[in-house]
């Protein structure tokens, strides 16, 4: 209660100060594009009725024939979704060709029957895991060239130019900006995080809502991680893992340390290199050479030079995805849609994705927002044991919470995007308003009934974990203490 009385107040006061000037917090060392804060807000055009659709968001237009896209759930009828299979394309296809045509001027509003600044030949399907189940479906598109018989690098909203993308359709999250808010955030004080922007779309002509386009976690040479590319010369290559349940593609899933000796029950699969370059012989370096990481990690002198942990993987990466993820109880971190990679010339680093449950939104309820969980996730828990990591992460915390992860900071940056959003939150929820009536959070009083109660539920999750860290962040030290990590010492 004491935390939601502080929460309370620190909203009254809030409401009571000027805006803040966003643009003063975010530093010059990754650079980030603020949709926001970079394209004006809506103003009404006068040349046309009111009937035809009119955003100062691009609008994102797709066509698939009449088709229906591949990728939904087929419930088998048992108490789990293991069993669930998903549907296909009448040949069989896993994804449909379509097209999507794009609209987003660089000044004034955007119509559906305007000229496209951007076409292409798409292959597209329903992504996601839990969210596959979700009324609202999000969308893996893969651009194609015109004849359809290669992928095609494109500049999807102004992002870097690149062949596959996410289109996340916001459902669960009634407030709609949870992922486009902490990508960003995470992207000004991390050296990559996936970037996103805000789009309207369209399938078939039929309005679905607001969504987000976003970057898949991968690299080009001049996009996304940036990695080194694989040389025909060698085997050994930058690479980029996931931690989740596994790929369709064999060859993309590893077995590495972690999982044969227990420390790890979920899959590992290889997201970058691609098919192009990803043979047998360099999945199993990448194996190898991740198992060695795991290994030195979970090793006796984990915490010793030469064969320190931070030897082969960026401490402040390591901290800035712990701090970013416990602040917001995002608590998939660490066990699924969890991202490592290392180019090969560098040192391990971690990629943030998915904040769609975060913030007190998973379907049931976490906890209360007093306490920490990341220390017993797979890698965290060998990290969390090592006292120059918890030094740092509590040194960071603190730094943070002057800046981005302030109260006024964070209130601030969710006033000011849902203020940009405009009418678009509203058409949004013109279709999906009967989510809004629906219990989808335990217990009942957890679920926000209106777009504003989410928002607000928002700001007050993170005005009293905040106010809990910055009185308990220093209980992390028991788990680098000498006495609890006796059978680790030397």
């Amino acid at each position: 209660m004491k935390y939601k009385r502080m929460a309370l107040a620190a909203c009254a006061l809030l409401l009571l100060l000027s805006a803040t000037n966003l643009s003063a917090v975010l530093t010059d060392e990754h650079p980030r594009y603020h949709q926001h804060l970079e394209r004006p807000a809506y103003t009404p055009c006068a040349d046309h009725g009111e009937d035809l659709l009119c955003s100062h968001l691009p609008l994102v237009l797709i066509d698939t024939g009449g088709a229906e896209i591949p990728g939904v759930p087929i419930r088998s009828g048992g108490s789990g979704r293991e069993d669930d299979a998903f549907t296909t394309t009448a040949d069989g296809s896993t994804l449909l060709r379509a097209s999507v045509s794009v609209v987003d001027h660089a000044e004034g509003n955007n119509h559906p029957d305007d000229t496209p600044t951007l076409q292409s030949v798409i292959d597209i399907r329903v992504r996601g895991n839990s969210s596959r189940y979700f009324d609202k479906h999000s969308y893996l598109v893969k651009t194609l060239t015109d004849d359809g018989a290669a992928s095609r690098d494109v500049a999807m909203l102004g992002m870097d130019a690149f062949d596959e993308w996410a289109l996340h359709g916001p459902y669960l999250d009634k407030s709609l900006i949870r992922n486009y808010m902490w990508y960003n955030l995470a992207g000004e004080i991390m050296d990559y995080a996936p970037n996103v922007r805000f789009c309207e779309v369209l399938l078939n002509g039929v309005y679905q809502g607001l969504y987000v386009m976003t970057e898949t976690v991968s690299s080009g040479a001049d996009a996304r991680l940036k990695l080194t590319e694989p040389s025909k010369d060698t085997v050994q290559t930058s690479y980029a893992l996931r931690l989740d349940r596994g790929s369709g593609n064999e060859v993309k899933n590893i077995e590495t340390f972690s999982q044969y000796a227990l420390r790890n029950l979920q899959d590992i699969d290889i997201v970058y290199p691609g098919t192009k370059w990803l043979t047998p012989e360099r999945a199993a370096w990448i194996a190898q050479d991740f198992s060695d990481f795991e290994k030195s990690l979970y090793s006796y002198d984990y915490d010793t030079e030469p064969y320190a942990w931070w030897e082969q993987a960026d401490m402040s990466s390591f901290v800035d995805y712990f701090i970013l993820n416990e602040f917001t109880c995002n608590y998939d971190a660490g066990w699924l849609s969890t991202y490592i990679y290392r180019d090969v010339r560098g040192k391990y680093k971690m990629c943030i994705w998915d904040f769609n449950s975060a913030c007190d939104n998973y379907s049931h309820p976490v906890a209360e927002p007093q306490h920490f969980e990341l220390q017993y996730n797979v890698w965290y828990y060998m990290l969390s044991k090592d006292e120059k990591f918890i030094n740092a992460v509590i040194d960071r915390y603190r730094e943070l919470r002057q800046g981005i992860l302030s109260d006024e900071y964070l209130c601030a940056y969710m006033d000011d995007v849902t203020a940009w959003l405009g009418d678009a939150v509203e058409r949004n929820f013109s279709v999906w308003g009967y989510t809004l009536e629906k219990d989808m959070l335990s217990p009942a009083w957890r679920n926000p009934h209106s777009h504003a109660a989410a928002v607000a539920q928002m700001k007050r999750f993170c005005i009293e974990r905040g106010a809990w860290m910055d009185e308990n962040i220093d209980i992390l030290r028991q788990y680098s203490h000498e006495s609890k990590n006796k059978k680790f010492n030397h």
